[in-house]
């Protein structure tokens, strides 16, 4: 998961590093305490890094986490993700331990090979840039064969549907819209006529996914949770948003990180990756991939998804910038203006 300058969050991977930069383990105790936990020895070298809600240590050999805990068992769910990929063609880490200690939850995963997209896209020539997105289509088809529970949803994000506290992250739940619009009505600064507008919309086009059939999506799909070397994709990381979903919500954040990269930072301070470098991303993905994209009015199952999404931080979000900034897109939303204009421009004749 990662944080955007609106406020979106969600429990995140590692942080970027050089493997070159090591310190010795035992210079913070909460990792000391963490690997005696996981069944690890304290020996080794491991460089301490961070995400946006959580704290990581990657060794030469596993990555540790440890979470602040707002996410309720999002590692515990991640485990239980990463163990469907397990015989399957899905390049992912391996689990090896996760749990609950006094530092907060934890998890241990095995270090993949190389850095992530997001580190290793800045230096990379265009052959190789295509080469990983290719790879990354491989990758995607792969994980959405894979046999899923249908009833499969992260704990915190059912706990939010069911009517406790949203957290600040709002993946797209094309079911729970109305119920979000609801939501905002309850606000005192709610916008009446806009949400009227919203609800009239959402029931029209709630019959596009009628006949949706659950896969396995990984809900978080951006350059900070894919793994490259070599010019290939060697692992997809951060399940903590998998879900069984329709194939094409994956679009949804993935679309959006080519439309709106500099709300990807990997880290507070950070900086997403330059927008104008990512225009053939969507044109790539579709030729190792192009079952993803056929599905009968794709473009307006994209504006679903990403109206769901401004909606639901529209009406839970506890800030008011990123609420007044939801409605902004609400707004353009109803009149047809999608955020994904200029990137499915690069699709034209080859997307509904």
């Amino acid at each position: 998961m990662t944080r955007t300058p609106e406020g979106e969050a969600a429990e995140g991977g590692p942080a970027e590093v050089e493997p070159a930069e090591v310190e010795p383990a035992g210079v913070d105790p909460a990792l000391l305490r963490t690997l005696e936990a996981a069944g690890l020895p304290a020996g080794g070298h491991y460089l301490p890094t961070h995400g946006w809600v959580s704290r990581a240590w990657v060794g030469d050999d596993d990555v540790v986490r440890l979470s602040e805990g707002r996410f309720r068992d999002a590692y515990r769910h991640e485990a239980a993700v990463v163990g469907l990929l397990e015989g399957t063609e899905v390049p992912h880490a391996p689990h090896i331990a996760h749990g609950d200690g006094p530092d907060g939850p934890w998890s241990v995963s095995e270090r993949l090979p190389g850095r992530t997209l997001h580190a290793a896209w800045p230096e990379a020539d265009l052959s190789t840039r295509r080469a990983l997105i290719e790879s990354l289509g491989s990758a995607l088809r792969a994980l959405h064969q894979v046999p899923v529970p249908e009833s499969l949803r992260p704990p915190w994000l059912a706990d939010a549907l069911a009517g406790e506290q949203w957290p600040a992250y709002h993946p797209p739940v094309v079911s729970a819209a109305p119920a979000r619009v609801e939501a905002a009505r309850r606000r005192p600064d709610h916008d009446a006529r806009l949400l009227a507008d919203v609800a009239a919309w959402i029931q029209d086009r709630m019959g596009l996914f009628a006949d949706d059939r659950p896969v396995l999506v990984h809900g978080d799909l951006h350059g900070s949770n894919v793994m490259v070397d070599q010019g290939r994709v060697t692992g997809l990381i951060d399940f903590a948003e998998g879900s069984a979903q329709a194939a094409d919500a994956e679009l949804d954040t993935l679309l959006r990180w080519c439309a709106r990269s500099e709300e990807f930072p990997p880290t507070p301070g950070g900086h997403g990756l330059e927008r104008s470098t990512l225009a053939e991303v969507p044109r790539w993905l579709h030729g190792a991939y192009p079952e993803l994209f056929e599905r009968e009015h794709l473009r307006e199952r994209l504006a679903v998804y990403d109206l769901t999404m401004e909606i639901a931080i529209y009406a839970h979000h506890p800030e008011p910038g990123p609420r007044s900034t939801a409605h902004g897109r609400l707004t353009r939303l109803l009149r047809g203006q999608s955020h994904l204009d200029d990137v499915l421009s690069q699709l034209d004749g080859l997307v509904e």
